[in-house]
């Protein structure tokens, strides 16, 4: 287990999948980051590289070839390797191999840096591509927070609230994990959405190009909660397992496959193309309270 910490912040990190492992503020000892317990959902924030979601048949083609990769792709399974460490700040590195080239054909180059900046925890997205071709990938983020997140409270008695003003659908996932081709009614001139379990019986709620670049999750019964700031994330997953204790706020820079994807990379929604040597840098943060 790997440590960051300031006067505000502990946070504790695994460089397996260099994965959030805990949040504790220190002047009330409340932890933010759900559990993990496996009898529910075993991760606590995974990285979605390089895909995210569910690829139509965990399969595309690119170049006339055809490849397999699983949902929100590899590196959430993978061993980073530590290249930086720093009281308040920690780097961690993945590359590619021989085994990440049979399910993917580029070379790459994934940097993820955690800082904590008093009550914030910034997250730092570096990819370069290391190929001399145009590479094309997807990323985001997968946090679990606690909800409930203080005792006496219930998950009920939270709600997600939007920096703005949102009138949104939510594309449906079908049961293999694909999008949906049109939206159902979701938000309607509103910054809130109250929880409830049954929100995420039919699998994550799916945002595309909210007006918000921020959401917390807080409780008229408690002063403590958390804000995700997400500018320049185009989609946005809001997802718990059934009838777990968490709530998982997404930004995706990438989606999964629709219902009627052809299976071309290139074609894919979401997916982003990188030059040779192109570096692409994205940032989220989260304000624990």
């Amino acid at each position: 287990m790997l440590e960051i910490s300031n006067d505000f912040l502990q946070v504790r990190l695994s460089a397996q999948g260099a994965e959030l492992q805990s949040i504790t503020r220190k002047d009330h000892q409340l932890e933010y980051l759900w559990s993990g317990d496996p009898a529910f959902w075993g991760k606590k924030s995974p990285i979605l590289f390089p895909i995210v979601g569910g690829l139509k048949n965990n399969a595309y083609r690119y170049n006339g070839r055809e490849y397999h990769l699983g949902r929100h792709g590899f590196a959430r399974d993978m061993a980073f390797t530590v290249t930086l460490h720093t009281a308040s700040s920690i780097n961690f590195s993945l590359q590619d191999n021989e085994s990440t080239l049979q399910h993917y054909p580029f070379p790459f180059s994934l940097n993820v840096r955690y800082t904590v900046q008093d009550a914030t925890l910034l997250v730092n997205y570096e990819v370069q591509n290391m190929g001399d071709e145009v590479m094309y990938f997807s990323i985001g983020a997968h946090p679990a927070f606690r909800v409930p997140l203080v005792a006496g409270t219930r998950f009920e008695d939270y709600a997600l609230h939007f920096n703005e003003t949102e009138t949104a659908g939510v594309w449906p996932l079908s049961a293999g994990g694909q999008i949906a081709t049109t939206p159902l009614p979701c938000l309607e001139e509103t910054r809130q959405l109250p929880l409830k379990k049954e929100l995420f019986y039919k699998d994550a709620l799916v945002f595309k190009h909210l007006a918000s670049t921020a959401i917390a999750i807080r409780s008229a019964q408690t002063a403590h909660g958390v804000e995700v700031h997400f500018p320049g994330f185009p989609y946005m997953g809001i997802w718990s397992a059934k009838d777990a204790d968490f709530v998982c706020i997404e930004p995706w820079c990438g989606i999964a496959d629709h219902v009627d994807a052809t299976g071309e990379l290139q074609e894919k929604e979401g997916i982003m193309p990188l030059k040779p040597e192109e570096i692409f840098q994205k940032q989220w943060s989260a304000v624990f309270f």
